[in-house]
Formats: C-alpha cells, structure tokens, sequence
C-alpha cells in the first residue's frame, strides 16, 4: 500500500492541503514539515482514523471523536473533509471521504404518468435504529424476567396462579404472608415497568394481572419492532441509491456535544467497483499505522478526554490506554515497550520450538534476534529472564560482555526510543504499509536524526514512511524532493 496523494479543503488549522507522495521514489520515507501549530500532527491523525477505523466498525468511536464538531458549512448539503489516493500495487483508488445531513433519493410517484419526484432519508435513520433495536432487546429482557418471576413463583406457591380461584391463597396462610410475597412480586414488576395496582389480596386475581403484563410487554415489543422494520427499510433503500452512485456508508456522528446523531460520513470511491470498496477499506485498515508521543493531542479521543491533559494527566494517560485496545495500528514511544519486547523473544523461541519439532534441529530465530538487538544497541546486550518477567541490559564493549547489570537510567531516551521502534514493527509484522510517524526526531542525536530513515528502510523496506518532524538533519538525509511541506495559510477562516 502506498498513500499517493491527500487532499484536505478545511479541517481544524488545516486549509487547502494537497500533498503528493510520488510511488516511485526511493526510499520511500518522506518527511512532512511545517511551522509550530501548522497542521503536521493534525494531518497525520486525520489520514490514520480514516483509513484505519473506516473499514473497522470497532473503531467507529475515535471516528465520532475526531468528527465531533465538523459541521455543514451555511446552505450546503455536504462538504469535504478528505480526498486520499492509495496505490494497491496495481491502480490507484481515490477515496473522496465526505459528511452530509440527508440523501436524496429519486423515486417514481404511483401516478399514471410515472413523475419522479425527490425524497430525502435522513442519517438520523441509523441511530433511531439504533435506538429501536436497544429498546427491543431492554423488552426482550424484561419478558425473560417475567417469565422467570412467574415461573419461580408458580413452583414455590402453585395457589398463587390457579386460574380458578379469585382468593389465590390457602384459607389457613396469614395475611402477612400473602402481603410479604405480593411486595416482592410488586418491586420485581417495578423494575420492568409494570404496576401491580391493587390494595386488597382478597381481590387480587394474579394470574389474570400477570398475562396483562406479559400481553403488555410483547406488544410494546411488537410496536418497536415495527419500527426496526420501517427503519430498516428506509435504509435499504438508502444503501441501494448510495451504491448506485458508487458510495458507501460509514457511520454517523454529531456536529456538537451532546446532540442526537444526525451528520453522516460517507466514502465515494473511484477507479475500484461499489461490491469491493468495503473489503478494500477493511484491508486497508490493517496496513495503516500511526506512532507518535503519547503527550501528543489525539483528536480521535473525546473532547472531556482532552481537556483532562490539561487537568488530571493520569486520567488522560489511562483514557489514552483504552483507546489504544481499539485502535491496533496506534502504537506510542515513549518508553521502552517492555511487553512488546517480552512478546518478540518469546515468539522467537517458539519459532525455533517448532523447527525442532518438524525437523529435529533448533532454528536461530532466537540467536538471530538477540545480534540485531545488539547491532542496535551498540555497545550493550539485552536479553530476556530466565523466568520471562522482564529484560535485562548489559554493557557489551568490543565482544566482551559485562555481567553487570544495568540500571534503566544507564539506557538514554533515544536508545529506548530507537529499540522500541525496531521492536514495534518487527514484533507487529508491519509490511507493505503505510507507516505515519510524528515526533520522530524526539530524544535523537542529530547524527541518529540523519539516519533514522536509512533505519526505517533496513528494517522493513516494503512499507512507506511518512514523518512528521522538525529536524533539518532528517531533511538532509534525503532529496528535496521528498521533503513535504505544510505551508502556512494567512488567509481568513472561511464563515460559509
């Protein structure tokens, strides 16, 4: 996968972007530049959730999170907010991503003359399916309960419910008794919405009470269903009007906090047929990847998330954490990745287990990995514990290895920084995709700033590396021509 070009009318500070990144060059690593403020981590951000969560329904919130706010301009029916071209290896597939409130649907009126008149289904339909199908399984639920309540209380007083008798109870049961178990039948009909309406137990037909419940909850179920049928219709035909004219449905949002879901994000693809869109953009979704700080602003997070990095920086920290579990392609490094490290060693050694067991000698997965960590690092040795709970680092001077351990505050940020990144795309298996890095330079020596993106391009050169960064010696290492740069806009917002 390769992302060819990217177009961005008016999104948060950026305005009128149009980047190129040419196929053909090599390497294929090109750093994005601009001013403080000037748009880089926001582009970045922008490209990865839509490409990342568009064909991954588990994602749709980050999706929701970073819309949250991108409004329809005055008297407009839809607007842009990204045009990406991605090369598969053998075409280029524009994907025009775009929001719009309502769809107009062309349909012939039942008229002798067959007029076409307009019709528009609403967005809001999905999410008042939505609605509909949570109410019908919160009633289905209840009449389960129900059903359960009753059938518990027929085997521990049968009386109770026989159909024959206006005074349910035994001649020889208390009134406290039959007051004790009618309260408890009461506080469980409570909670589904069911009101036992009765002061006297003489006159209490319960059986008769508990088929109008039953006969209450499956029709209130019956009308919401009712509901789904038309609301799935409506979207029946929507789908059909938007596949016509080769878009697809993604998901719904709203504008502002708060408010009912009634914006919709579309996808109008070009050069690839409507029945393959959705499967690209699911595949698509596996070869797009993001790495940045995790003190970078994520605008795929919630607005109250955000703000609590300003207030409570261990909440946005774990925030940031759940949102990671959703988001496979987000990976941060700022800390050695420990686990991620654990993981590879020990999918190395499987890897040799299996070799041994299919042909009865030991591979060298293990011991191949254990030079390239230390071809990394240099001039120390790392190595996993005999019982797997954690690393341990050495200093290793002129092949002479030092059994002394080393303290974490003996490994300097960058060399953390550098062995995560290794571990992170090798461990994850990161091939053929499109890598976006922000913040790159961060904790590097300028001399590793320079060969960061010969780096890249050693430890896997099918992908291609797109780096947000403000280092000149980054820049340096490649050709002008690879260089991107987000030019600053002077121009006033635009109000319509």
């Amino acid at each position: 996968m390769h992302l060819q070009r990217v177009q961005v009318p008016d999104f948060r500070v950026l305005k009128d972007v149009d980047i190129t990144f040419e196929k053909d060059f090599n390497p294929r690593v090109f750093p994005l530049g601009s001013q403080n403020g000037g748009g880089k981590s926001t582009l970045l951000q922008l490209i990865f959730i839509l490409l990342h969560c568009s064909g991954n329904s588990d994602s749709f919130l980050a999706l929701k999170n970073l819309l949250n706010g991108f409004d329809l301009h005055r008297n407009k029916d839809r607007r842009v907010l990204a045009i990406i071209d991605i090369w598969d290896g053998q075409n280029t597939v524009e994907l025009e991503f775009f929001v719009c409130k309502n769809f107009i649907v062309e349909q012939a009126s039942n008229t002798s003359n067959r007029t076409i008149k307009e019709k528009r289904i609403s967005f809001s339909t999905f999410t008042e399916l939505k609605i509909a199908q949570k109410e019908s399984n919160n009633l289905s639920n209840k009449l389960k309960r129900l059903q359960e309540s009753i059938k518990k209380i027929g085997s521990k007083h049968p009386e109770l419910l026989n159909p024959n008798s206006a005074y349910p109870l035994d001649v020889d049961s208390d009134d406290s008794s039959k007051l004790f178990i009618l309260e408890n039948l009461r506080i469980q009909l409570l909670e589904l919405d069911i009101i036992l309406e009765t002061e006297n137990t003489d006159d209490l037909d319960l059986p008769q009470k508990l088929e109008q419940a039953k006969s209450t909850l499956v029709d209130r179920q019956n009308i919401v269903n009712s509901k789904i049928n038309y609301f799935n219709s409506e979207i029946e035909v929507l789908n059909s009007k938007l596949r016509q004219a080769n878009i697809i449905y993604i998901s719904t949002y709203t504008a502002k906090n708060e408010e009912f879901d009634d914006i919709a994000l579309l996808c109008k693809a070009k050069n690839l047929r409507i029945d393959l869109v959705e499967k690209f953009l699911k595949q698509l979704s596996n070869k797009v990847f993001l790495a940045a700080p995790s003190t970078q602003v994520f605008l795929f997070l919630s607005k109250k998330s955000r703000k609590s990095l300003f207030s409570d920086r261990n909440e946005y920290y774990s925030l940031l954490s759940k949102s990671n579990s959703k988001l496979s392609g987000l990976f941060t490094y700022d800390f050695l990745a420990v686990d991620l490290l654990i993981e590879y060693f020990k999918t190395a050694r499987d890897r040799d287990f299996r070799q041994a067991l299919e042909t009865g000698k030991y591979g060298n997965s293990y011991q191949s990995l254990l030079k390239d960590l230390e071809f990394l690092l240099q001039d120390k040795k790392v190595n996993l514990r005999s019982d797997f709970s954690g690393l341990t680092f050495t200093r290793n001077i002129s092949g002479v290895t030092d059994e002394l351990e080393l303290e974490p505050e003996d490994l300097s940020h960058g060399e953390l920084k550098r062995l995560s990144i290794y571990i992170w795309l090798k461990h994850n298996n990161i091939e053929d995709a499109i890598v976006l890095m922000d913040e790159i330079d961060l904790a590097l020596h300028p001399d590793w700033q320079y060969r960061i993106a010969t780096d890249l391009v050693e430890w896997e050169p099918s992908n291609q590396y797109i780096l947000a960064t403000h280092s000149y010696e980054l820049c340096q290492a490649l050709t002008p021509s690879h260089v991107k740069v987000l030019e600053p806009k002077l121009t006033e917002r635009r109000s319509d």
